[in-house]
């Protein structure tokens, strides 16, 4: 039956849910082994949560069983999807995917610590930078001791890496 022919407040509404952090379609889904076992960890919250509502038979519950699995449906892609990658510090002495890179910014002399990780795992408050950001794509493949340039727009900044682990 055509939804014209249905009471206006029989309809369900279609919830709202935030897209997950931004993924270029073709580009791979990188994660650290600590990334992907959060993902699972908030895969499992939000089964718990939404099982709370599962036997409720009201609007509002429904309402929140739709949003809750429109975002496991896009958690489960990420999962599915997901590339493990593990930095092998003994291995690799440059900046890669999983490194923790210490710098110095030859401008002000201030310094940062930063670790590249995938695009879900990303917090700058956790010193947690997406492998996808302008910032990494300047110190991927770099060594300790290089000196690098990045563009920022009030101008550009000169790093020195410190260390990388």
């Amino acid at each position: 039956m055509s939804r014209g022919f249905v009471k206006e407040g029989d309809q369900e509404e279609v919830p709202m849910v935030t897209p997950r952090a931004y993924l270029p379609a073709g580009v791979e889904n990188f994660v650290t082994p600590e990334g992907l076992q959060e993902l699972r960890e908030e895969r499992e919250a939000l089964l718990e949560e939404r099982s709370q509502y599962e036997n409720a038979d009201n609007n509002d519950a429904r309402i929140n069983r739709n949003y809750l699995s429109a975002k496991l449906q896009l958690l489960e892609e990420r999962i599915r999807t997901a590339r493990v990658i593990e930095y092998d510090a003994k291995r690799q002495k440059e900046v890669a995917f999983g490194a923790v890179i210490q710098y110095k910014n030859l401008n002000d002399g201030q310094t940062a610590e930063y670790r590249i990780v995938g695009v879900d795992e990303a917090n700058i408050t956790q010193g947690k930078i997406s492998f996808l950001s302008p910032l990494s794509k300047v110190l991927l493949r770099k060594k300790k001791g290089d000196i690098v340039t990045f563009k920022t727009p009030s101008g550009e900044m000169r790093l020195e890496i410190l260390g990388v682990r």
